[in-house]
C-alpha cells in the first residue's frame, strides 16, 4: 500500500468510492474545490494504481475538521482504514494540526470503533445531522 497527496487524476477513481458507499456522495467540483484550498490535506491510499481509499481533512487554526474517510467495500475490515487515518493524522501533526474533530452516524458502529481505536472520543449529538436515511450523528474529537 501506498499513501500519497491526492490529484485530480484520481478524482474518477475517488468519486466511484464516495458514489456507492455514500447517500449524499460529494461531486467531483466537492473534491476539486478542497484540493484547491493549501491548508487542506487529501490523501489516498492505493496499491497497483488502484485508489482503496482515500481521507480529508480541513486545517482551520491548529484543528482539522476530517471530512472524509473511505475505504473500497471490498477492502474495508482489512485495516486499510485505520493506517489511512494514522497516516493521514500524522500528516496533521507535520502540519500543526493539535485537535481533529469529525462526525460520524450513530448506527456506524464498525467507524466508531476504528474511530475511538485511535484516540478520539464522543463529545456530543449533532440531530438529524445526516439524511437518506435521517440519522443522528456522534460528534467525535481528538485532541
Amino acid at each position: 500500500m501506498n499513501f500519497r497527496y491526492m490529484r485530480k487524476e484520481d478524482l474518477e477513481q475517488v468519486c466511484a468510492i464516495e458514489q456507492t458507499l455514500f447517500t449524499r456522495p460529494w461531486s467531483r467540483q466537492d473534491f476539486l474545490d478542497a484540493l484547491s484550498k493549501e491548508e487542506n490535506i487529501y490523501l489516498v491510499v492505493e496499491d497497483k494504481q488502484q485508489i482503496l481509499g482515500y481521507c480529508g481533512v480541513w486545517g482551520v487554526a491548529g484543528e482539522g475538521q476530517i471530512t472524509n474517510v473511505a475505504v473500497k467495500k471490498e477492502y474495508q475490515g482489512r485495516g486499510v482504514g485505520a493506517a489511512l487515518l494514522r497516516y493521514t493524522l500524522k500528516e496533521g501533526e507535520s502540519r500543526k494540526l493539535d485537535a481533529y474533530t469529525l462526525e460520524v452516524r450513530v448506527s456506524n458502529h464498525a467507524a466508531l470503533h476504528l474511530y475511538e481505536k485511535m484516540g478520539f472520543h464522543s463529545a456530543g449529538i449533532r440531530k438529524d445531522f445526516y439524511d437518506l436515511p435521517q440519522e443522528d450523528a456522534i460528534i467525535m474529537w481528538k485532541e
